[in-house]
Order: C-alpha cells, then structure tokens, then sequence
C-alpha cells in the first residue's frame, strides 16, 4: 500500500476541481432523494433528541417556513413524533453555514465541477445576527427567507441564467490576494462575487427598485459568497473522496453537539467526538456562557486548504475571531505540519505567494499531536436567540486517533 502515492492522487484532485455556480433552483429539484419531510442539517449524523440548541431552533424554523407546522409546538411534536426525517447535508452533496439547516422548497446554489464531473448545493446566506443558520425563527426571521427565497432567489436564478457560470476557484484566488481567508472573513469575494452579478442583475431585473433592493442586500452582505464558496469547496473535496488508500480528510463538520471527519480511503464512515466551545469575541451582553458548542459545514473550506488554513493571507480576521496578525500567520504555518500539499491555485502574498496548506493527513495530525485550526461563527446555546459572536476552535484529536485505528483495520496494517 503505497499511502504517500494515494494521497497524492487524492490532494490533486482536489486541487484540480473548478467548481463552477451555474445556476439556482428549488432544492427538491435538484438535490437527489431529498423529499417533503426531509430536513438536512449540518455535521455527522444526529436526531432530535441530541440536537443542540441552534439546531432545534433552525429545524423549526424550516418546518416554519414549509407551512408543515403551524407554530413552534407544533414543529416540535412533529420532530418528537418522528414524523420529519433527518439527515447530514454531507449525505445529499449539499452544505450549510452553522445549523446548516435546508429544506424542500428552498432555493440552493448549484455548483458543477466539470474537471471530475461532481455537484454541490448550498442555500442562500442571510447575514449576520438572528438569522435561522444561528437557530433564530422569529417572523422578520421568516419573513426575510421568504423575500431570499421569492424575490431575491427569482432574480439570481434568472442572472445565474445569463452568464456562462461563475469560476469560484478563480474568485477565492483573487479574493486571498485581497485580504480574505475564504471563511469567516469574505469581504473581497463578496464584493467580488456581487461585480459579477450585478450586470446580469441590471439586465434581468425589470422594476429598478427591486433591481436596487438586490444589489442592497448582497452588498451590504459581507457573507454573501460564503454559502456557493462553501459549496465550491464541498465539490472540490468531494473530488478527492474514495481514493483507496487515501489518509486525506474529504469533510469536517459539526452539528452543534458532536464533530465529525470523513476520510478519502474510509468510505462514507463518520469519526466523532463531542465538539468544543469556540474561543473568540462576543457581541455586546453576551459571553462564553451563552455559546454552544461549535457547529455547521463551513469547515469544509478548511478541509479546502482555505479559512483557517489561509488566516496569513487575512491579518485583519483577528480583529473579528480574536489574536493578533502574527497570530494569523502562525495557524497557516502550523496546518503546514499536518498537510501533504501546498495548493497550485490558492497562494499567500504575504509568504512569498506560497500555497496554501491542503490536504489534511490524519497520519500527520495523530503523529504531531496537531489538530486543523478552524474559523467560525459561534450560536447563543438556546433556540430562538442567533449569533452571539466569532472565534477560533479545533477538533478533538480523538476522531483522527478513530479514524487511523479504523484506516489500519480496513487496510490490514
């Protein structure tokens, strides 16, 4: 079993893949086997009785805004009920930010990759604050899915329509060259992602006001690009899973209570541990006592070589997730120690135009004792109440120690 070969094979496909957002649709239409009473969410596997607080709150939010319960009683005895049914977004091609919460009629991004032939989905990003990703369901909650989902969804699937797909590769390589990380911090790819949309808004929107009310939203959204980046990064991971042999980590995700890795050569296996509570800043009246533990898919950007992986080519993240700029370049040096590539597209000014770390071998995280440092936001632990600040968190090592104990009895090593 050559390990260094397959992983070698894994990391270049990852690399290789170009994901491409070509359009927006219904998720039922385009999300294989997803269904009516079907809620994914984010992280490994999880019911209801073991959900955390912002994930409870983001399902009764979906079952909100389906018009499947009539109020949060009633989404709660349908979910004790066993009447919804649950399952990773990971299992379905599809990501989310936080809860990561995606329901049938919701209108998701549609990513292809052409170099390996594989898709990714994701659903449309509300901003900042008391949003549903956080758990929040209020009704100016609902109220603002509706309008994304109706009017914003309409005129970026009609604009989508219109241009010959956005390169997401390309956009993350300028937007590292302008100070972004790829996850916590995106305030270059936004802008970026909206300079390309906004002729094809100008040419599809019919009513000047709605066409100003559009660009409004995306541009005063810095996390506008974050949910296609995240899928752009789940397709391109996808690419590097079912290499046999391969020690590469294909998913990192969390669900709020436990935190799970995927790897290349190990089949749709979950390793998990219980997730930690992230360190960082908090918004004003809340504190560490509030926050949940860490939760959602937007790891996948560091399972990329992006996010915290790229923090040298973003100091000013830390003035968002906490540290200092010195700080930032340290976490890209370090995820250098537990990688096996340096990637050909994603490069660092800072350090010389050096690629970043990609690539995570869990060879390498159980032998040095080093876990993959990750960018996130953090969720007020109770239902209901949203984001209550940002910060920086790691897995538990024990999930890599599962995954090496069960790569060496698959592989007979």
């Amino acid at each position: 079993m050559d390990i260094d070969a397959a992983n070698q094979t894994a990391v270049e496909q990852m690399m290789s893949a170009r994901p491409m957002l070509t359009g927006l649709a219904p998720a039922r239409e385009v999300i294989r086997g997803m269904k009516d009473n079907l809620i994914l969410h984010a992280g490994p596997p999880i019911g209801w009785p073991r959900m955390s607080g912002p994930l409870r709150g983001g399902v009764i939010g979906a079952l909100l805004f389906e018009g499947l319960a009539k109020d949060e009683k009633a989404a709660i005895r349908m979910a004790e009920a066993g009447e919804i049914e649950f399952a990773p977004c990971h299992h379905y091609q599809t990501v989310g930010p936080m809860a990561g919460v995606t329901s049938a009629s919701m209108e998701v991004y549609v990513i292809e990759n052409p170099t390996q032939g594989n898709k990714a989905f994701s659903n449309l990003n509300e901003g900042y604050g008391k949003v549903l990703r956080y758990g929040a369901y209020s009704p100016e909650v609902l109220k603002k899915l509706h309008w994304m989902n109706d009017t914003l969804g309409s005129i970026l699937k009609a604009a989508l329509a219109e241009s010959q797909g956005i390169d997401l590769r390309a956009l993350l390589a300028e937007a590292l060259h302008m100070g972004d990380e790829g996850h916590n911090r995106n305030k270059a790819a936004s802008l970026l992602y909206l300079k390309q949309l906004a002729p094809l808004v100008a040419r599809v929107a019919k009513d000047p006001g709605l066409e100003a009310e559009v660009l409004q939203f995306l541009g005063d959204n810095a996390l506008s690009v974050l949910n296609p980046v995240m899928a752009a990064c789940k397709a391109m991971a996808d690419a590097a899973h079912g290499v046999a042999g391969s020690t590469i980590v294909s998913a990192m995700a969390r669900n709020g209570t436990d935190f799970g890795i995927r790897v290349s050569g190990l089949g749709e296996a979950w390793f998990t541990a219980p997730a930690d509570i992230p360190r960082g800043l908090y918004f004003p009246g809340f504190t560490s006592e509030d926050a949940n533990p860490d939760i959602g898919d937007s790891t996948i950007t560091e399972t990329a070589g992006i996010g915290g992986f790229a923090m040298a080519a973003a100091p000013a993240i830390v003035a968002f997730v906490s540290g200092s700029p010195q700080d930032a370049t340290n976490a890209t040096l370090e995820m250098y120690e537990i990688t096996v590539a340096e990637h050909r597209h994603f490069t660092i000014p800072a350090l010389d135009f050096r690629g970043t770390p990609t690539g995570i071998d869990i060879r390498k995280v159980v032998e040095l004792g080093i876990t993959p440092r990750v960018n996130t936001g953090i969720a007020h632990k109770d239902p209901g109440v949203g984001q209550v600040g940002a910060g920086l968190v790691r897995p538990p090592k024990e999930i890599f120690e599962q995954a090496l104990i069960a790569y060496a009895e698959k592989y007979g090593l």
